[in-house]
């Protein structure tokens, strides 16, 4: 698989949008292509698909968390914006895990590692994280594992 085919499909939707004149997709798909390029000028590397979707994965969760803070203001339009942004985001995600598939990796990586205590909890991690990047709220899978090792 080639590493850059994320990167080209974003710029793809940059091209598509520019000439749809669709100015709110091609902002946001811009906006994408700015966090990259940072971290690659800063880093002085060009990503590969699994540091992209650690990017995009950022960006919807900053997302949340404005919303969130949007919502308690009483701006409902900005919120509005950053939904909108997160479901353009999102088309370059992998598939979102579904419940069940993110315990049977859980379980898999607390087997692999013999964790049995929290402080268990970073070897677990460090086998989960790679497989759920981009397709699962990490907060959310982290109160999991912690849930499980706690009652061991």
């Amino acid at each position: 698989m080639n590493e850059n085919n994320l990167k080209k499909q974003i710029q793809a939707t940059v091209i598509r949008a520019m000439k749809a004149k669709d100015k709110p997709r091609l902002g946001t798909v811009r906006l994408i292509m700015a966090a990259i390029k940072q971290i690659e000028v800063d880093e002085r590397i060009e990503l590969d698909n699994t540091r992209l979707i650690a990017v995009l994965d950022k960006m919807v969760k900053q997302r949340r968390e404005s919303i969130q803070q949007y919502q308690a203001a009483g701006r409902d339009e900005l919120a509005e914006q950053e939904l909108f942004e997160i479901g353009i985001i999102q088309e370059f995600l992998p598939q979102p895990l579904t419940p069940t598939e993110i315990e049977t990796i859980i379980n898999d990586a607390i087997s692999q590692t013999g964790a049995s205590t929290i402080k268990d909890m970073g070897k677990v991690m460090g086998k989960v994280k790679p497989q759920i990047i981009g397709r699962a709220d990490m907060g959310e899978v982290s109160g999991k594992i912690k849930a499980i090792l706690s009652t061991n």
